[in-house]
């Protein structure tokens, strides 16, 4: 019972075609007016509800309140609660403006207090809101009017603490909020939150009477604690959280409804700073609401004395299914004005959600308002009258089940106990319905059961079964004896000697064999057990057979495809074995510092640690005709045996190019035209061309796309500003301009491959800063003094090659 719609109850046959569209208008009329009705019992509630969160009285007497309301003013029930719900909300008036007539409620402002901005003065008369002295944008009142008509709807206390939180989140910054009742024993239980994390819900769920219990302190004192300064507040308070700092302030405030106070609201807030004088006048506005809402979970049990025992209540809540025990209300005329609730089963739901022990004591037209317009409703007056049972006839209705929605077909039974009534809901399930579960659940998961009656010799198989083997139903099923002679003949021994073990001792199996069928071979796998009878004897056999083609094609493609990958990386390994032979006869590595125009060149090559390609990085380092010295370093895209050939082609063109006489741009551009009409037009590079004059000892440069080199002067690291240059193959004609540096002695300078700086998860801007502060750092001028440089940057795993040129200035001669 889920909806209105549970309460339906339409039959009847359409003789015609007129008879058809007079009844298509009748329901139609009827329909429109039990939407109505429905509308108006909305109204209705959300007024009582209002007057029960506000004043704390009961179901009964906010619906005689608003009853008496309508007859004084000379209004309709409905006009009564429309402005009821209005004037929840400040009036549009001036100051000094009265109540409206009819207003539910006196609204009067509180005096301030210098400290905490309002006095808490004498508790409110029932019918009274205190309203909050408004400040912001719409008022606190609005938020308050607000926040009362959002708690009519909360049925639990886990409910009403997820209204607060939701309400409270944007005018006070609340982002948890936390219900503690205080139990005989003198400690708490959480009684609700919002905000809070199940795990530190469940920690904190019961908290013994211990000293530093902000919320006791608030119900001991019947005043707020306001929590604001963290740091002092842990020395003193034992505060929720994990960590503490997740809230930085935090309001612990009694909930004044009687004497004394047994339930206090937290409200935990993420944001430093004290709680202003509205925000604290706000959060005593929303406390006292509660208190009317509070009050009527706990009156509840007052409902219980009335009605049903505790162990016919038990018993009604052990049944399975939808079912209710109902008392009539009667008026003084002694007709039923209604039902009260005083027994559910959990199932049972009513339009709101509210179900089980939350409908106790509750009307029926409180839960169902449209049940009075029913055939329902009739039948139960029935039952009442005569003690005959009633059940109504049969309906379609659409549910939820398993996340689905489901048509599902229900009748209604009601039966006299007494002065009351047993109400259950029957579901109509078929044996057709449950068939079509059974042949859907083998259909989709491919197999079919099977039954072999040992004693009468007979065997019975599903549909499924048969297109599984491949076997004509016409030819019947197989005895379980000849069940292996259907098995391909290099499988029929396991399955012989499976089932001789079943027949034989009892012993259940699990066999996967093959078939000949007409679409190839399949897969199949049988599995049973034997149900023994009194004297141990196997008497019959369940079992079923499912189709395993599937997976078995998917594990062969797995292990051609493993094969295929182990190939691969064989292939793969002789590339790499292959490039990197290559590699060393195209780059050898001096052992030693190499001495050139004066200068002392320190070079490095590491390939990378992961992968099975190897890159083309590669340096030159030679001196020139005429005693000038050349210093190349590159990176070519990609790596393997197509990048190592494109590193050679470079390397040797560029030094031919420069010991030919070309400049430094010149070279760059040819070198660009070459790689754009070599084989791998989509090739790519970055290179910096360097040119050392000892006599004027003046550096030259340029560089197409690569990282400028690193200077260390004086035991200060800058990077050379980069001239222009884009990368080689990256367009048809690019400009390279040249730049030029003064060497010193004593000075250092570095050029790189981005191997060097590099990291997953980095900037490069971010490895650009470590290289500069390492050499800082590792400033030694002895020979070797790379390696120390290179394990610092160099940490972890490499993922692509390293190249570096280390040049050193000598110092000047003492």
């Amino acid at each position: 019972m889920t909806s209105d719609s549970g309460f339906s109850a339409d039959s009847g046959p359409a003789p015609d075609t007129a008879a058809l569209a007079r009844m298509v208008a009748r329901q139609r009329a009827e329909m429109d007016r039990l939407q109505e009705r429905v509308a108006t019992s909305a109204v209705v509630e959300r007024a009582k509800g209002a007057l029960m969160a506000l004043t704390g009285c009961s179901p009964e007497a906010a619906q005689e309140e608003l009853l008496q309301r309508a007859k004084t003013a000379g209004r309709t029930l409905v006009e009564e609660c429309w402005i009821t719900l209005g004037t929840l909300m400040p009036p549009l008036t001036h100051a000094g403006d009265g109540p409206s007539p009819g207003s539910p409620a006196t609204v009067s402002a509180a005096p301030a207090d210098p400290d905490l901005g309002s006095s808490r003065g004498p508790a409110p008369s029932p019918g009274t809101v205190v309203a909050p002295a408004t400040g912001g944008p719409g008022g606190d009142s609005a938020v308050l009017a607000v926040l009362g008509r959002a708690l009519v709807r909360a049925g639990t206390p886990q409910d009403l603490a997820h209204c607060l939180r939701e309400h409270l989140a944007e005018p006070v910054g609340a982002d948890a909020v936390m219900l503690y009742r205080r139990l005989p024993a003198g400690g708490l239980e959480l009684i609700g939150h919002a905000g809070v994390d199940e795990t530190l819900a469940d920690q904190w769920r019961h908290v013994p009477p211990l000293s530093g219990v902000t919320a006791l302190d608030a119900l001991d004192a019947g005043e707020p604690r306001w929590l604001e300064n963290l740091a002092e507040d842990s020395e003193r308070h034992l505060l929720i959280g994990e960590p503490v700092e997740q809230w930085r302030s935090r309001a612990w405030l009694p909930v004044v409804g009687g004497s004394p106070s047994h339930v206090a609201i937290g409200v935990l807030r993420s944001q430093d700073g004290p709680f202003t004088p509205r925000v604290r006048e706000l959060l005593r506005g929303a406390a006292r609401l509660c208190a009317g809402r509070l009050r009527a979970f706990d009156a509840r049990p007052e409902y219980l004395a009335e009605g049903a025992p505790d162990a016919v209540r038990a018993l009604i809540e052990a049944l399975p299914g939808t079912t209710l025990l109902l008392t009539p209300l009667r008026s003084a005329s002694g007709d039923v004005e209604d039902y009260r609730i005083d027994a559910a089963t959990p199932q049972t739901v009513d339009v709101t959600g509210r179900g089980g022990r939350e409908l106790t004591g509750r009307r029926i037209l409180e839960c169902w308002p449209a049940v009075a317009e029913e055939p329902l409703w009739q039948g139960w007056l029935g039952v009442l009258d005569t003690g005959e049972p009633y059940e109504s006839e049969p309906y379609a209705q659409q549910e939820l089940v398993a996340g689905a929605q489901e048509l599902s077909t229900y009748s209604v039974r009601a039966t006299r106990v007494g002065d009351g009534l047993l109400v259950t809901w029957l579901r109509q399930d078929s044996s057709d319905r449950q068939e079509q579960r059974l042949a859907d659940l083998q259909r989709l998961g491919r197999l079919g059961w099977a039954t072999w009656n040992l004693v009468t010799r007979e065997a019975i198989w599903s549909s499924q079964v048969y297109a599984l083997c491949d076997r004509d139903p016409v030819d019947g099923p197989v005895r379980l004896e000849e069940l292996p002679k259907l098995a391909l003949p290099e499988d029929e021994p396991a399955l012989v000697r499976a089932v001789e073990e079943l027949l034989g001792e009892g012993k259940p199996f699990d066999v996967p064999f093959r078939i000949r069928a007409t679409s190839g071979i399949r897969h199949l796998r049988a599995v049973a057990e034997a149900v023994a009878d009194a004297e141990g004897t196997p008497a019959e056999v369940h079992g079923f057979v499912q189709d395993l083609t599937a997976q078995r094609s998917a594990e062969l493609a797995l292990v051609e495809s493993e094969r295929a990958m182990l190939a691969q990386h064989g292939i793969l390994q002789a590339e790499r074995m292959l490039a990197g032979r290559l590699q060393h006869a195209l780059l050898p590595l001096p052992r030693r510092p190499v001495r050139l125009a004066g200068l002392r060149v320190d070079l490095a090559y590491l390939p990378a640690e992961s992968g099975i390609h190897v890159g083309g990085d590669w340096f030159s380092a030679i001196e020139l005709p005429g005693g000038d010295a050349l210093f190349v370093v590159g990176d070519v895209a990609g790596h393997g045996i197509d990048a190592v050939a494109t590193m050679a082609q470079l390397r040797f063109t560029a030094k031919g190019m420069i010991f030919t006489g070309s400049s430094l741009t010149g070279a760059l551009a040819r070198l660009n035209t070459l790689l754009l009409h070599s084989r791998d037009a989509h090739g790519t590079a970055t290179m910096v061309l360097a040119r050392y004059q000892p006599d004027e000892h003046r550096l030259l440069w340029a560089q197409a796309g690569h990282l400028p080199p690193l200077l260390l002067r004086g035991g200060e690291a800058r990077y050379l500003e980069r001239p222009r240059g884009v990368l080689l193959g990256a367009a048809e004609t690019p400009h390279f301009e040249e730049a030029e540096c003064r060497l010193e002695p004593g000075d250092r300078l570095l050029f790189y491959t981005d191997g060097l700086v590099e990291r997953p998860g980095e900037s490069i801007h971010q490895g650009l800063q470590r290289l500069a502060e390492a050499t800082t750092v590792h400033r030694t001028d002895a020979p070797g003094s790379l390696g120390p440089l290179l394990t610092a940057m160099l940490k972890g795993e490499r993922r692509d090659d390293v190249c570096v040129l280390d040049i050193r200035v000598p110092a000047e001669p003492a």
